[in-house]
Parts: C-alpha cells; structure tokens; sequence
C-alpha cells in the first residue's frame, strides 16, 4: 500500500485563489503515493466556505471554524484530524506549487528523513523577489533557531515544513497565531534523527496581493523559538 500525505491547508478568506490550489493539487496527484486533503476554514467571511461546500469533490476532509481563531489553530485541527504517516502544511494561496510534493516523498522514501523544509533561498528556478527586511528577518530566525537547536536549515518558516505525524505530541501545541510553525518545530526537531532540505520554486504574495504576515510576527517567533528550547 502506498504511504500517506497529509495536506493541511488552513484557509482565511481566500475565495480568489482557494480552488485553484485545489484543483492544482488534484492535477499533481501521483501513482507512488496517496494524498489526504485536509482544508481547515478559520472562519472566513467571504465567499471561501461557500466555494470549498460547492467543490467537496476536491478534498477528503473540510473543518470550518465559527470564528477567526488563528492560522495556528488552523493547523493544530488538521493535523489532529489527519490520518497520513507524513504530515506537510500548504498555504491557500498560489505561492507554492504542490507539483514539489513528489520529490517530498521521495526524500522520504530513499533516506527515511523525520523532517523536510522546502527552502526558498535554495531555490531551483525561480523566486519572486519582495522587501528586502522580510529577508532579513527570515535569516535571523533561521539563524537562531538553527544556534539553538545545532541545524543547518536555510528557511524554517517557509510554508513547505513536511514531518512525520508520530513526532507530533498534538495536546502540547498551545500557540494559535504565526508562532504557531516555531512552535511546532521546536518540538518535532527534539526527536528527529535525519534532516533534510529541498529546493523549491516560489512565487511570493506581496501585502497588496493578500499576503497576511506583519512585521511583529517576528518577535512572537523569537518567543516560541526561546520557549521551546527549554520546555519539556
């Protein structure tokens, strides 16, 4: 029987490209693996919900959340509800293309890795360029994280952080807002043994476009970075 991929997409009023993910998922599915689509509704209040309830035929599993609880939250349900030996997180927007999700597994396959980034700075044939301090920031967060926890990763917050489920200790995931990932990490890279990067094509949002990370994002990652170190 072929492994499991568990896809978790958590969503925030992301009616313009929602369904294009979708169907770009579907597109790139594989006969080496299986997928299982997980889309997480954190109370959007455009058309988002709407559109996922119309088009059920593109995922296996949809949660929807009341209320604007936060990405995080979006992402701890998923996984609480996935059923896939790998887990990996895909943004709903069009920054990322799933086609990556074959040479995902094949890390996994050939070098039984517990957790792989797709890393925009070694990227393989493009990368939208942005603001320059989002860069920056992106750096002294790689860098401290990798200080703190003796890793060589080049990108830890990029969407395409892939781990296998049986790291995750779900009850211990606490933080619901962008801090969420650092937090996540801190915890699974305690038990892993094999790391590894892949490069991966990105085609960035700008703030105009949508994209919803601010600038004091960055302290609440330092936060769970620190936090996580020291906690059992």
């Amino acid at each position: 029987m072929s492994e499991v991929l568990s896809i978790i997409i958590p969503v925030f009023n992301e009616e313009k490209t929602i369904i294009k993910i979708l169907n770009r998922i579907k597109e790139t599915k594989s006969s080496n693996f299986n997928y299982e689509v997980i889309v997480v509704d954190d109370g959007s209040t455009d058309e988002t919900n709407k559109l996922l309830k119309e088009n059920n035929n593109l995922y296996d599993k949809l949660i929807t959340s009341d209320s604007n609880f936060g990405k995080g939250n979006a992402v701890i349900k998923g996984i609480d509800s996935s059923t896939g030996k790998y887990i990996i997180m895909q943004d709903a927007d069009l920054e990322y293309d799933p086609i990556e999700f074959e040479n995902f597994m094949k890390i996994y396959k050939n070098y039984n890795a517990d957790i792989i980034f797709g890393s925009r700075i070694r990227y393989k044939d493009y990368s939208r360029s942005h603001n320059f301090l989002n860069l920056v920031a992106n750096k002294i967060i790689t860098l401290y994280f990798n200080i703190l926890y003796n890793c060589t990763f080049t990108d830890i917050y990029s969407c395409y952080l892939s781990f296998k489920k049986e790291l995750i200790d779900i009850e211990k995931l606490k933080c619901y807002g962008f801090g969420q990932q650092a937090e996540l990490l801190t915890q699974i890279v305690k038990k892993s043994k094999n790391n590894y990067e892949i490069p991966i094509n990105y085609n960035g949002r700008s703030k105009e476009d949508g994209k919803k990370i601010r600038w004091y994002h960055f302290f609440s990652v330092l936060f769970e970075l620190t936090k996580g170190k020291f906690k059992n």
